[in-house]
Protein backbone atom coordinates (compact mmCIF):
# COMPACT_ATOMS: atom_id res chain seq x y z
CA UNK A 1 0.00 0.00 0.00
CA UNK A 2 1.41 3.39 -0.98
CA UNK A 3 2.09 5.86 1.78
CA UNK A 4 -0.06 8.95 2.16
CA UNK A 5 1.52 12.41 2.00
CA UNK A 6 0.87 12.78 5.73
CA UNK A 7 2.70 9.57 6.54
CA UNK A 8 5.66 10.60 4.40
CA UNK A 9 5.91 13.99 6.13
CA UNK A 10 5.92 12.31 9.52
CA UNK A 11 8.61 9.77 8.57
CA UNK A 12 12.36 10.20 8.73
CA UNK A 13 12.47 8.26 5.46
CA UNK A 14 9.75 6.73 3.31
CA UNK A 15 10.16 4.03 0.66
CA UNK A 16 7.27 3.41 -1.72
CA UNK A 17 7.69 0.23 -3.83
CA UNK A 18 11.42 0.82 -4.27
CA UNK A 19 13.54 -1.60 -6.28
CA UNK A 20 17.19 -1.38 -7.32
CA UNK A 21 19.48 -3.67 -9.29
CA UNK A 22 23.27 -3.57 -9.00
CA UNK A 23 24.65 -5.41 -12.00
CA UNK A 24 22.81 -8.72 -12.18
CA UNK A 25 21.76 -8.63 -8.52
CA UNK A 26 18.47 -7.37 -7.08
CA UNK A 27 19.89 -5.21 -4.30
CA UNK A 28 16.41 -4.16 -3.17
CA UNK A 29 13.07 -5.63 -4.19
CA UNK A 30 9.78 -3.76 -3.91
CA UNK A 31 10.50 -2.07 -0.58
CA UNK A 32 7.62 -0.21 1.05
CA UNK A 33 8.70 1.07 4.44
CA UNK A 34 8.41 4.03 6.78
CA UNK A 35 11.12 4.88 9.32
CA UNK A 36 9.94 6.90 12.34
CA UNK A 37 11.16 10.38 13.19
CA UNK A 38 12.99 11.20 16.41
CA UNK A 39 13.76 7.58 17.15
CA UNK A 40 16.74 5.29 16.56
CA UNK A 41 16.01 2.76 13.81
CA UNK A 42 18.30 -0.24 13.39
CA UNK A 43 18.60 -1.82 9.94
CA UNK A 44 19.66 -5.38 10.78
CA UNK A 45 20.80 -8.15 8.46
CA UNK A 46 23.69 -10.23 7.21
CA UNK A 47 26.22 -9.06 4.63
CA UNK A 48 24.60 -8.46 1.25
CA UNK A 49 21.10 -8.06 2.64
CA UNK A 50 20.69 -4.50 1.29
CA UNK A 51 21.23 -2.57 4.54
CA UNK A 52 23.80 -0.08 3.27
CA UNK A 53 21.96 0.29 -0.04
CA UNK A 54 18.91 1.41 1.90
CA UNK A 55 20.67 4.29 3.65
CA UNK A 56 22.53 5.29 0.48
CA UNK A 57 19.09 5.77 -1.04
CA UNK A 58 17.99 7.86 1.94
CA UNK A 59 20.81 10.37 1.38
CA UNK A 60 20.52 10.28 -2.41
CA UNK A 61 23.86 8.59 -3.17
CA UNK A 62 21.91 5.99 -5.13
CA UNK A 63 18.77 6.36 -7.24
CA UNK A 64 16.16 3.59 -7.36
CA UNK A 65 15.26 1.88 -10.61
CA UNK A 66 11.61 2.12 -9.64
CA UNK A 67 9.59 3.53 -6.78
CA UNK A 68 9.98 6.68 -4.73
CA UNK A 69 12.18 7.65 -1.78
CA UNK A 70 11.25 10.57 0.44
CA UNK A 71 13.65 11.82 3.10
CA UNK A 72 12.53 14.18 5.87
CA UNK A 73 9.28 14.67 4.00
CA UNK A 74 10.92 15.59 0.68
CA UNK A 75 11.09 13.68 -2.58
CA UNK A 76 14.82 13.61 -3.38
CA UNK A 77 15.98 15.98 -6.11
CA UNK A 78 18.86 13.94 -7.56
CA UNK A 79 20.04 16.87 -9.68
CA UNK A 80 20.31 19.16 -6.65
CA UNK A 81 20.72 16.99 -3.52
CA UNK A 82 22.92 19.42 -1.59
CA UNK A 83 20.10 21.15 0.26
CA UNK A 84 18.76 17.88 1.64
CA UNK A 85 22.22 16.57 2.52
CA UNK A 86 22.86 19.64 4.71
CA UNK A 87 20.05 18.31 6.90
CA UNK A 88 21.69 14.87 7.26
CA UNK A 89 24.71 13.65 9.20
CA UNK A 90 26.52 10.59 7.84
CA UNK A 91 29.06 8.39 9.62
CA UNK A 92 30.55 5.18 8.23
CA UNK A 93 32.58 2.21 9.48
CA UNK A 94 36.00 3.50 8.42
CA UNK A 95 35.22 6.95 9.91
CA UNK A 96 36.57 8.67 6.75
CA UNK A 97 38.48 11.33 8.66
CA UNK A 98 40.96 13.11 6.40
CA UNK A 99 44.39 11.74 7.44
CA UNK A 100 46.27 14.94 6.57
CA UNK A 101 44.05 17.16 8.74
CA UNK A 102 44.13 17.45 12.52
CA UNK A 103 40.97 16.44 14.41
CA UNK A 104 39.90 20.04 15.00
CA UNK A 105 39.92 20.75 11.27
CA UNK A 106 38.24 17.43 10.46
CA UNK A 107 35.35 18.02 12.84
CA UNK A 108 34.92 21.70 11.94
CA UNK A 109 34.98 21.02 8.19
CA UNK A 110 31.16 20.92 7.68
CA UNK A 111 30.77 24.21 9.55
CA UNK A 112 33.65 25.75 7.58
CA UNK A 113 32.08 24.73 4.28
CA UNK A 114 28.71 26.04 5.45
CA UNK A 115 30.23 29.43 6.30
CA UNK A 116 29.57 29.37 10.03
CA UNK A 117 31.22 32.15 12.08
CA UNK A 118 34.30 30.79 13.86
CA UNK A 119 33.02 31.47 17.42
CA UNK A 120 29.77 29.61 16.73
CA UNK A 121 31.62 26.67 15.17
CA UNK A 122 34.08 26.46 18.07
CA UNK A 123 31.25 26.55 20.61
CA UNK A 124 29.50 23.71 18.79
CA UNK A 125 32.77 21.75 18.60
CA UNK A 126 33.34 21.82 22.36
CA UNK A 127 29.68 21.08 23.05
CA UNK A 128 29.98 17.90 20.97
CA UNK A 129 33.27 16.89 22.59
CA UNK A 130 31.55 17.00 25.98
CA UNK A 131 28.57 14.98 24.72
CA UNK A 132 30.68 12.14 23.32
CA UNK A 133 33.25 12.22 26.15
CA UNK A 134 36.20 13.12 23.93
CA UNK A 135 38.98 15.15 25.60
CA UNK A 136 39.88 18.48 24.02
CA UNK A 137 43.51 17.34 23.95
CA UNK A 138 42.86 15.27 20.82
CA UNK A 139 42.00 18.32 18.71
CA UNK A 140 45.58 19.01 17.64
CA UNK A 141 46.33 15.37 16.79
CA UNK A 142 46.01 13.59 13.47
CA UNK A 143 43.59 10.66 13.04
CA UNK A 144 46.36 8.03 13.12
CA UNK A 145 47.37 9.31 16.55
CA UNK A 146 43.97 8.43 18.03
CA UNK A 147 42.60 5.09 19.18
CA UNK A 148 39.81 3.48 17.17
CA UNK A 149 37.24 4.56 19.75
CA UNK A 150 38.48 8.16 19.71
CA UNK A 151 38.32 8.20 15.91
CA UNK A 152 34.71 6.99 16.02
CA UNK A 153 33.81 9.70 18.52
CA UNK A 154 35.44 12.32 16.31
CA UNK A 155 33.47 10.95 13.34
CA UNK A 156 30.23 11.28 15.33
CA UNK A 157 31.14 14.87 16.20
CA UNK A 158 31.70 15.74 12.55
CA UNK A 159 28.44 14.06 11.51
CA UNK A 160 26.55 16.06 14.15
CA UNK A 161 28.34 19.37 13.58
CA UNK A 162 25.55 21.09 11.63
CA UNK A 163 22.81 19.91 14.00
CA UNK A 164 21.29 17.55 11.43
CA UNK A 165 17.68 16.42 11.54
CA UNK A 166 18.70 12.91 10.50
CA UNK A 167 21.82 10.90 11.38
CA UNK A 168 22.80 7.92 9.19
CA UNK A 169 25.28 5.43 10.66
CA UNK A 170 26.64 2.66 8.44
CA UNK A 171 28.29 -0.01 10.65
CA UNK A 172 30.04 2.77 12.60
CA UNK A 173 31.04 0.60 15.57
CA UNK A 174 32.32 -2.46 13.70
CA UNK A 175 35.90 -3.55 14.30
CA UNK A 176 36.06 -2.16 17.83
CA UNK A 177 36.72 -4.38 20.82
CA UNK A 178 33.73 -5.09 23.07
CA UNK A 179 34.76 -2.71 25.86
CA UNK A 180 35.33 0.19 23.47
CA UNK A 181 32.10 -0.61 21.62
CA UNK A 182 30.08 -0.44 24.85
CA UNK A 183 31.64 2.91 25.69
CA UNK A 184 30.88 4.27 22.22
CA UNK A 185 27.32 2.98 22.50
CA UNK A 186 26.87 4.97 25.70
CA UNK A 187 28.29 8.10 24.06
CA UNK A 188 25.87 7.66 21.17
CA UNK A 189 22.90 7.24 23.52
CA UNK A 190 23.98 10.30 25.53
CA UNK A 191 24.14 12.28 22.29
CA UNK A 192 20.70 11.03 21.26
CA UNK A 193 19.16 11.98 24.60
CA UNK A 194 20.66 15.48 24.47
CA UNK A 195 19.74 16.06 20.83
CA UNK A 196 16.78 13.76 20.02
CA UNK A 197 17.00 13.50 16.26
CA UNK A 198 16.08 10.73 13.83
CA UNK A 199 18.87 8.15 13.57
CA UNK A 200 19.24 5.15 11.26
CA UNK A 201 21.87 2.59 12.29
CA UNK A 202 23.03 -0.16 9.92
CA UNK A 203 24.37 -3.18 11.78
CA UNK A 204 24.85 -6.93 11.42
CA UNK A 205 24.93 -7.36 15.21
CA UNK A 206 21.49 -8.23 16.66
CA UNK A 207 22.51 -7.33 20.20
CA UNK A 208 23.74 -3.91 19.07
CA UNK A 209 20.42 -3.26 17.35
CA UNK A 210 18.50 -4.31 20.44
CA UNK A 211 20.68 -2.30 22.83
CA UNK A 212 20.51 0.95 20.85
CA UNK A 213 17.34 1.08 18.76
CA UNK A 214 13.68 1.87 19.31
CA UNK A 215 12.59 0.51 15.94
CA UNK A 216 14.02 -2.38 13.91
CA UNK A 217 14.03 -3.38 10.25
CA UNK A 218 15.27 -6.90 9.48
CA UNK A 219 16.50 -7.49 5.91
CA UNK A 220 17.48 -10.52 3.89
CA UNK A 221 18.38 -10.69 0.21
CA UNK A 222 17.16 -7.18 -0.59
CA UNK A 223 13.78 -7.74 1.07
CA UNK A 224 12.35 -6.46 4.34
CA UNK A 225 11.53 -9.56 6.38
CA UNK A 226 10.01 -7.70 9.34
CA UNK A 227 9.83 -4.24 10.84
CA UNK A 228 8.39 -2.80 14.02
CA UNK A 229 9.37 -1.81 17.52
CA UNK A 230 12.37 -3.69 18.86
CA UNK A 231 10.26 -5.36 21.53
CA UNK A 232 7.68 -6.59 19.01
CA UNK A 233 10.27 -7.97 16.58
CA UNK A 234 12.15 -9.80 19.34
CA UNK A 235 9.01 -11.21 20.99
CA UNK A 236 7.10 -12.00 17.79
CA UNK A 237 9.52 -12.95 14.98
CA UNK A 238 7.69 -13.23 11.67
CA UNK A 239 9.98 -15.87 10.14
CA UNK A 240 12.60 -18.44 11.05
CA UNK A 241 15.28 -16.07 9.77
CA UNK A 242 14.20 -13.30 12.17
CA UNK A 243 13.85 -15.84 14.97
CA UNK A 244 17.39 -17.10 14.35
CA UNK A 245 18.82 -13.57 14.50
CA UNK A 246 17.00 -12.68 17.70
CA UNK A 247 16.97 -16.03 19.50
CA UNK A 248 18.08 -15.76 23.12
CA UNK A 249 18.15 -11.95 23.05
CA UNK A 250 15.96 -9.64 25.07
CA UNK A 251 14.76 -6.14 24.32
CA UNK A 252 16.02 -3.50 26.75
CA UNK A 253 13.46 -2.34 29.32
CA UNK A 254 11.68 0.85 28.34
Amino acid sequence: MAATDGQAREAAAQFDRVSLRRGSVDALRDITLSLPRRQITAILGESGSGKSTLIQLIIGLLRPDSGTVRTLGETIDYDRPRGLRKRIGYAVQDVALFPHLIIRTNVLLPATLAGWPIPEAEQRLHELLDLVHLPAGVLDRYPHQLSGGQQQRAGLCRAMMLRPELLLLDEPFSGLDSVTRQSIHQSFLDLQRHEPISSVLVTHEPQEAINLADYMVVMQGGTVMQHGTVADVVKNPASEYVNRLCRGLEAQPE
